[in-house]
């Protein structure tokens, strides 16, 4: 099992945006994976897995983080191209793309009250995710539950912006 996890955030909208800022975004959400999943199917057996960790970012309108969404878009694309090389080998592709979770990545998202509450009014159950949330979802996709599923990007918000 292989699972992408890396991740980082680099707020901004298109103007806002720095050369430095997008190359950093791209190298660890896009490049990277690439390139530990070349070195991974060498050694990985027949009926591995790969889980990306993507991002809600990439099917809503997300300007404030424009480079970070539009690298994790490239990680979604990786995962369909993967999905179909990888199949015959019965190693299933997969992604997850969770919303607001209470990590310390979107901690000045959660750190006063107000903010969560906002945050948490995204989702149709409440609240922001759990750390526990998303991994759960992961270690389905990792299983042999998860046998026949494969090229999807599960959606794991909390029905945000339903």
């Amino acid at each position: 099992v292989l699972v992408n996890n890396a991740g980082f955030n680099i707020p901004g909208r298109i103007a806002e945006v720095r050369p430095e800022d997008f190359d950093r975004l791209m190298a660890v959400h896009a490049k990277a994976p690439v390139f530990l999943v070349q070195q991974a199917i060498e050694r990985m057996r027949d009926g591995g897995r790969i889980v990306n960790i993507g991002s809600a970012a990439t099917r809503v309108a997300f300007p404030e983080s424009l480079a970070y969404a539009m690298a994790k878009g490239a990680l979604e694309a990786l995962t369909l191209a993967l999905a179909r090389e990888l199949g015959p080998r019965q190693i299933t592709v997969n992604s997850v793309s969770p919303g607001f979770v209470k990590t310390d990545m979107n901690r000045r998202r959660w750190s006063d009250p107000e903010g969560e509450a906002a945050h948490a009014a995204h989702s149709v159950l409440g609240r922001m995710g759990r750390p526990e949330d998303v991994a759960d979802i992961v270690a389905f996709l990792a299983s042999d539950d998860a046998r026949w599923v494969t090229g999807q990007s599960i959606d794991a918000s909390g029905g945000s912006f339903l």
